[in-house]
């Protein structure tokens, strides 16, 4: 027999669905730009230019030309296990964790040239940009602290430990930023001003929380909540002023990445492991709800949005059948692209 909780999860969905679809976008897969094979990271969408960076296994960065539909590769010398390619100064610097050299490497995004290394804490993973503080937060997986990095000064300016295992964060732009602690189904809340760690908010049913999106919700700046990925197939939302919990909702399995489209009011989890795509509605607090389930590909775990066209990139490959004994599969040669999802009418 399913459990009360899970019918309790799904008929709730299914319910907010059928109340919120009609106020959404539908989306759809439209197009498949091919890249060199390899793996992947994080994704992030870089308006200035029209650019998709997508962070790579083996010392490089896929670049792709939104407008051109095209791919090119951007090889760092020295580098190892490339987990976020961030762009800062309206793009004309690119922040690239590394998480086998324990730095962030900063790049020129166009040649690809070395700008600085910037010593982090131990494997380095997701980063973000903090616009109340000015500074990039590095989130260091393994050592479980941020590094804060001035992009004008090419340098570390702080370090704050949170403790546990780093996975993604989000700000508010009001001076929070919120890190997933993965393995303490929790979030850290840092005051990037005074960069200290201010408290912690527990995850209730959420296992090992991943990807992270902040949303705002009406004109008060700092009022919002948070969606997080969770890997046991729920999204944990939880209000940002307090970590209160709002609403938890049935996904697919395989999450990696939240993705947050502020000109739409709509957030999006791309579940690699079943091929879906959710999509939800969040521009009121009472009522969060995913609107549409997108068929995506296997292997389509993180992406980015284009805030100007509502389209979404989502990086991935076709695998063989899983092994016994589970673990990630290696892409099959010559099938790694990204993903063009576009809202429709």
């Amino acid at each position: 027999m399913q459990h009360p909780l899970a019918v309790a999860i799904v008929s709730l969905a299914a319910a907010a669905l059928a109340t919120a679809a009609g106020a959404a976008p539908s989306y759809s897969v439209t197009g498949h730009i091919k890249a060199d094979d390899g793996g992947w990271d994080y994704a992030s969408f870089e308006p200035a230019h029209g650019r998709v960076f997508v962070s790579r296994s083996a010392g490089a960065v896929t670049v792709v030309d939104v407008g051109a539909k095209t791919a090119s590769t951007l090889t760092i010398p020295g580098s190892g296990r490339m987990h976020e390619s961030l762009p800062l100064n309206r793009g004309a610097l690119l922040l690239v964790t590394d998480g086998t050299a324990n730095v962030a490497h900063l790049i020129d995004p166009v040649s690809g040239a070395s700008v600085a290394d910037v010593p982090t804490g131990t494997k380095p993973d997701a980063a973000v940009f903090d616009p109340a503080s000015g500074l990039a937060l590095v989130m260091n997986g393994k050592s479980g602290d941020v590094t804060f990095i001035d992009p004008v000064a090419h340098a570390a300016v702080a370090t704050v430990a949170v403790g546990g295992a780093l996975e993604f964060a989000a700000v508010d732009g009001a001076g929070k930023a919120f890190i997933n602690i993965e393995d303490q189904n929790q979030i850290g809340v840092i005051d990037t001003k005074a960069r200290t760690l201010v408290g912690h908010y527990a995850l209730a049913g959420c296992d090992s929380p991943s990807g992270l999106a902040y949303a705002p919700i009406g004109t008060t700046r700092g009022a919002g909540v948070l969606i997080a990925a969770c890997a046991n197939k729920v999204a944990k939302v939880v209000r940002a002023a307090d970590g209160h919990d709002v609403a938890t909702l049935a996904i697919g399995a395989g999450p990696d990445a939240v993705i947050y489209d502020a000109a739409r009011k709509l957030a999006f989890i791309p579940c690699g492991r079943d091929g879906v795509l959710e999509v939800i509605a969040a521009a009121d607090a009472e009522h969060i709800a995913i609107v549409q389930i997108v068929t995506t590909q296997v292997g389509a775990r993180t992406g980015a949005v284009d805030p100007a066209t509502g389209a979404l990139y989502l990086p991935t490959a076709q695998f063989p059948p899983p092994a016994p004994g589970g673990g990630r599969p290696t892409p099959l040669p010559g099938t790694f692209e990204i993903l063009v999802v576009t809202p429709g009418g």
